[in-house]
């Protein structure tokens, strides 16, 4: 048995080109994100370490490509797709991050708790319930036990003074 059958997985070669794709873009933007100091010894060098990294990555994401394009093992589109499954819940993050500000904290995440336990299949009244208040347990405890600062969001300027003050420092 070769050693290049153990380590392969369905997927794998999906993986790698990502990985190498993802690399060489890295390498790419190298000379955009850092600038070199004006004295210093290379080691030194705001780019060096990061150049060292980035070369390492292509490096070993080039044979890791060829190996996984040799094996061919069946079933890497059916992890592939379970793969990109997940980019949904990248998406629900994403929505989650933009309605804060508009809806603010408390709301956002009432509706996201919620939204989220229906989404994975609990329909019943006790799961929503319970979603609803793991997610008010969650402003509880990061805006009133941690304090956690996060800006009040836009609905809240159409509430009387007093109550806009109060949801923006607890809810």
């Amino acid at each position: 048995m070769r050693i290049a059958d153990d380590v392969n997985r369905p997927g794998g070669e999906v993986f790698a080109a990502g990985f190498l794709i993802f690399a060489l873009f890295l390498l790419s933007q190298i000379a955009v994100e850092t600038a070199p100091a004006k004295s210093g010894n290379i080691v030194a060098q705001p780019r060096f370490w990061p150049a060292v990294g980035t070369v390492t990555m292509v490096a070993f994401a080039i044979p890791h490509l060829l190996l996984q394009w040799r094996s061919r093992l069946p079933g890497r589109l059916a992890e592939t797709r379970v793969w990109l499954g997940s980019v949904e819940f990248c998406l629900w993050f994403m929505l989650y991050v933009a309605a804060v500000p508009v809806t603010g904290y408390l709301a956002a995440t009432l509706a996201f708790t919620v939204l989220l336990a229906i989404r994975e299949g609990y329909r019943d009244r006790k799961s929503i319930i319970a979603a609803a208040g793991i997610g008010f347990a969650i402003v509880f405890v990061f805006k009133s036990l941690l304090s956690v600062r996060i800006p009040g969001g836009a609905v809240y300027e159409y509430l009387p003074s007093g109550l806009r003050s109060f949801m923006i420092l607890n809810l």
